[in-house]
C-alpha cells in the first residue's frame, strides 16, 4: 500500500450537551401561574353559584310577596217585587259582595268603599259600603247592602224597562265596587291606589241572581 494513500480516520465525539430552553425559575413561574388560574376559576365558580342561589331565593321571595289583586265576587243580588207592575214604589236592590285577599304575606287597607248600580250603562243607584277596614292575608270579607229610597233612582218608566227584560227571561245589571287601597307588607305600606271592580250580574223572572252570575269573579283594575 502506498504511503500516499491514507486510511480514513474516525473521530469519536462526546454526547451533545442538553440545551435548556427555559430556566428553572421560568417553570416555577408557570406552575405558580397555573395554580393561580385554577384558584381563580374555582373562586369564580363559587361566586357564580352563590349568585345563582341568591337570585333563586330572591325570585321565590318576590313571588311570595308580590301583591295579587283583590278578588271581588257577587255572592247574591236580588230585586224583590220584580213581578209586580207597581213594584217601583218600593223598589230596592239587595246584594252581597265578597272581597278575598289571596296573598300569603300581603294585607290590604280599604278606605272609602262604595258601590254603584247601573242598568244599560245608566246609573240607577249608589251607596257607601264601608268607611275603612284592614284585611289580613288569606281572608275573605263580606259586604252587604241594600239600595233603596234616596240611594236608588228607579221611576215608573225604568221599572217598565225592567219588566220588559223580565218578560224575555233576564234582566242584566252592572255593579261597580270602588275603593282606595293600600298594600301592607310587614312594616311597609304602599301608596293609595283606586280599585275598580266591574261586576255584570243577571237576575231571572223572580228577581234573584241567576246561577251564571252567582259567585262570578269580577274584573279588577287600578287607576
Amino acid at each position: 500500500m502506498s504511503t500516499s494513500q491514507k486510511l480514513p480516520t474516525h473521530h469519536e465525539r462526546g454526547p451533545k450537551p442538553i440545551k435548556r430552553k427555559h430556566s428553572a425559575s421560568y417553570y416555577v413561574h408557570r406552575v405558580s401561574e397555573s395554580l393561580s388560574t385554577r384558584i381563580s376559576k374555582i373562586l369564580c365558580g363559587i361566586f357564580l353559584t352563590l349568585l345563582f342561589i341568591i337570585g333563586i331565593a330572591a325570585f321565590i321571595s318576590w313571588l311570595s310577596l308580590r301583591p295579587h289583586r283583590p278578588r271581588i265576587h257577587i255572592s247574591s243580588f236580588s230585586i224583590p217585587g220584580l213581578d209586580q207592575s207597581n213594584g217601583f214604589e218600593n223598589a230596592e236592590i239587595r246584594f252581597n259582595v265578597t272581597a278575598r285577599n289571596s296573598n300569603r304575606a300581603v294585607g290590604y287597607y280599604y278606605n272609602s268603599v262604595e258601590a254603584f248600580a247601573y242598568y244599560r250603562d245608566q246609573a240607577i243607584g249608589s251607596t257607601p259600603l264601608v268607611d275603612s277596614f284592614y284585611q289580613e292575608p288569606k281572608n275573605t270579607t263580606i259586604l252587604y247592602k241594600v239600595l233603596k229610597g234616596a240611594t236608588l233612582d228607579v221611576n215608573n218608566d225604568r221599572w217598565k224597562e225592567f219588566r220588559n227584560d223580565r218578560g224575555l227571561g233576564t234582566v242584566v245589571f252592572r255593579l261597580d265596587v270602588t275603593a282606595m287601597i293600600r298594600f301592607k307588607v310587614s312594616t311597609w305600606d304602599s301608596k293609595h291606589h283606586r280599585m275598580h271592580a266591574n261586576c255584570d250580574v243577571a237576575v231571572g223572572r223572580d228577581g234573584s241572581i241567576l246561577a251564571t252570575s252567582k259567585n262570578k269573579r269580577c274584573p279588577v283594575y287600578f287607576t
